[in-house]
């Protein structure tokens, strides 16, 4: 009941921020892919990668169904099969944000090198600019060349979509379908400058990309957990039904085992 009051404000909040960071991550991956090599970024993608950082996205408590094991699960996959080398060498960092993830992480002797728990207490853009800041900054001055987010798209109440996501470097949109209206036009100008747009746009996408992860990973929560307690509930209420069953049977034998036996000791001081 918890859940169902709170998921309906998480799910007005990411249906609202959709759109916004959708369009916004567009406008970046077509500078890029249209100014090329003249569109020069801290964010930008590099030739070698060496260094790779994880941030699985759960939360801090349980009774969600498969809601954080699907998040472990994920973050152990890519450390053992698309990260797996790299991992071993001690070049793949992970940063947890969620309690249930970080224990379930440790439990599979994952190495982390931290945990972040304090996010959802005030889950807003500003409480959230910090935390994303120190990532694009870690990326930026070359700690890590790749960031990749791990965590739980929301689609309905009764839907999550687990992603694996790179947020880091920005990558290139695609080319547009020919055969669609919709086309790229490369021929911009800028207000007031290239170097502005670049420097205040491309870090707000970027904070709003990891900011609409975090509000999709909260909805779908609250949509998981909504829907284990229902289920739980129902399985509760087979469950007592069957109890009950059981014990009507039991008391019936009993009763029945009495009067078998009053009957026959009747009979037998009649004998």
């Amino acid at each position: 009941m918890v859940s169902a009051a709170k998921l309906r404000k998480a799910q007005d909040s990411i249906i609202r921020i959709r759109p916004y960071a959708k369009n916004l991550q567009s406008i970046i991956s077509n500078l890029y892919r249209s100014l090329g090599q003249e569109l020069k970024t801290p964010y930008s993608p590099r030739e070698n990668v060496s260094r790779i950082l994880i941030i699985p996205i759960s939360s801090n408590r349980g009774l969600c169904g498969g809601f954080n094991a699907n998040v472990i699960k994920k973050t152990v996959e890519l450390t053992e099969t698309e990260y797996s080398r790299a991992y071993q060498e001690g070049a793949v960092d992970i940063l947890a944000i969620g309690k249930k993830t970080a224990d379930g992480l440790k439990a599979r002797g994952i190495r982390l090198i931290g945990v972040n728990t304090s996010v959802y207490d005030k889950l807003t853009y500003e409480e959230v600019e910090e935390f994303g800041q120190s990532i694009l900054d870690s990326y930026s001055n070359k700690t890590y060349d790749r960031v990749i987010l791990v965590y739980n798209q929301f689609r309905n109440a009764a839907v999550q979509r687990l992603v694996a996501e790179q947020l880091l470097p920005i990558s290139q949109e695609k080319e547009p379908d020919k055969n669609r209206l919709s086309h790229i036009v490369s021929d911009y100008i800028f207000e007031p400058s290239l170097e502005h747009v670049v420097q205040t746009v491309v870090p707000l996408s970027l904070k709003i990309q990891f900011f609409k992860a975090l509000l999709d990973s909260t909805a779908s929560e609250h949509g998981a957990r909504m829907t284990a307690m229902h289920k739980a509930t129902d399985n509760a209420a087979s469950l007592l039904k069957e109890l009950n069953l059981t014990y009507n049977k039991a008391r019936q034998a009993s009763i029945t085992n009495e009067i078998l036996e009053i009957v026959s000791g009747a009979n037998a001081l009649n004998g």
